[in-house]
């Protein structure tokens, strides 16, 4: 009898060894984001709620992994672009911005070049001729401290040191997600600095509502931006300074319209310039978080997403860029269009347009920005 014991407790023993690990509903294994960059530890954290929704970030860049819905039919989808292991996340694998959090400044500077208080400073250039999303090395590419974390939310931390990308002082800033019963995604950044700088977050997931990125274009989605102007820009996508109606123009989204309707519209220099939609649309919310900033629909699957933000612009990006060469989660191939990315923000090159919403961030003052990703199912 006892060795009919030990041999039962051993298979025991080897079963437990050998079982499957603890997947996400996303089919995430977490072991996949135990690492280390630059020395420090990496992790994925799981949000969910009582609806059932899961959220996935990694500290690594701050990101969004995946985010599993339901659709009309009450099955789940993910619907972001992204990897399953952070590895993939790494610049010496894939130079990426899938989900993350965007810093010191998102979006482009023309030229690399700002002034404040007449003293001028020069960034690294990684655009062309412009510094885009706060340089080679910026937030996206570094390890976050985390805070707090639990089932509904995470809050991680950033400094970057004076001189970081040559931006000057050193920042402190702070990016917590949130998940709601009601299916949303609450995200709120701060930051303080020790000297005059410029600052400007936000997120950079790219949505795929259908929750088949591989195989459906954000084309045939629906959408509405709650805007009437825009900033138009040059060739390098750098605002000109103008402001300008979307009256009679292919970006006119106030009524609700099918993306890919009007994307090729090439007698239209925006769209030539851009390869489709990558502009800033001016918010007409007043920096209102309680109004709609922008709405995306996927009627196969009847996912609606709702942005909501207190920041004056969003930039809207249809991944245009995306060619077929990087291959994400469940070996799904990321092809031109098949993503979209709402990113709530100041607008492009503001350093350098003092006429527009300010983003200098002083000594002894505190950014706040806020976005609100809120998930529902059409009929």
């Amino acid at each position: 009898m006892k060795r009919i014991a030990k041999i039962a407790f051993a298979a025991l023993l080897a079963a437990s060894c050998t079982a499957a690990p603890q997947l996400t509903k996303s089919g995430i294994d977490p072991a996949d984001f135990d690492a280390e960059y630059n020395g420090q530890k990496t992790q994925l954290f799981t949000l969910t709620n009582a609806a059932g929704m899961e959220v996935c970030i990694t500290n690594f860049g701050g990101r969004i992994v995946s985010v599993m819905v339901p659709d009309r039919k009450g099955e789940y989808k993910d619907v972001v672009l992204g990897f399953s292991t952070v590895a993939e996340y790494f610049p010496e694998n894939n130079d990426s911005n899938f989900g993350a959090c965007i810093g010191r400044y998102a979006n482009r500077i023309g030229a690399g070049r700002f002034s404040i208080d007449g003293q001028e400073y020069n960034l690294p250039l990684n655009d062309g001729k412009n510094t885009l999303h706060g340089g080679p090395t910026g937030f996206h590419y570094r390890v976050f401290d985390v805070l707090e974390a639990d089932a509904k939310h995470v809050k991680l931390a950033l400094t970057s040191e004076d001189g970081d990308n040559n931006f000057p002082g050193t920042v402190n800033a702070t990016v917590t997600y949130t998940l709601t019963d009601a299916n949303a995604i609450e995200i709120a950044y701060e930051a303080t600095a020790d000297k005059a700088t410029v600052i400007n977050m936000t997120n950079h997931s790219y949505f795929n509502l259908s929750g088949d990125p591989a195989g459906h274009s954000v084309e045939d989605d629906v959408m509405y931006v709650n805007s009437s102007r825009f900033t138009p820009t040059d060739s390098g996508l750098i605002p000109t300074g103008e402001i300008a109606s979307l009256e009679g123009t292919p970006l006119d989204f106030r009524t609700e319209t099918r993306i890919g309707d009007r994307i090729e519209c090439t007698d239209f220099e925006p769209i030539n310039l851009g390869h489709g939609y990558d502009h800033n649309w001016i918010l007409d919310t007043a920096c209102d978080l309680g109004k709609v900033a922008a709405t995306v629909t996927c009627p196969e699957t009847g996912i609606c997403l709702t942005v909501r933000t207190d920041e004056p612009g969003i930039q809207i990006y249809t991944g245009n860029f995306l060619d077929g060469s990087i291959t994400g989660k469940n070996g799904a191939v990321y092809a031109r269009r098949h993503a979209i990315c709402l990113e709530s923000q100041h607008f492009p090159d503001s350093p350098n347009k003092p006429e527009w919403p300010s983003v200098v961030l002083r000594p002894g003052e505190t950014y706040h920005s806020n976005c609100i990703y809120a998930f529902s199912v059409s009929e």
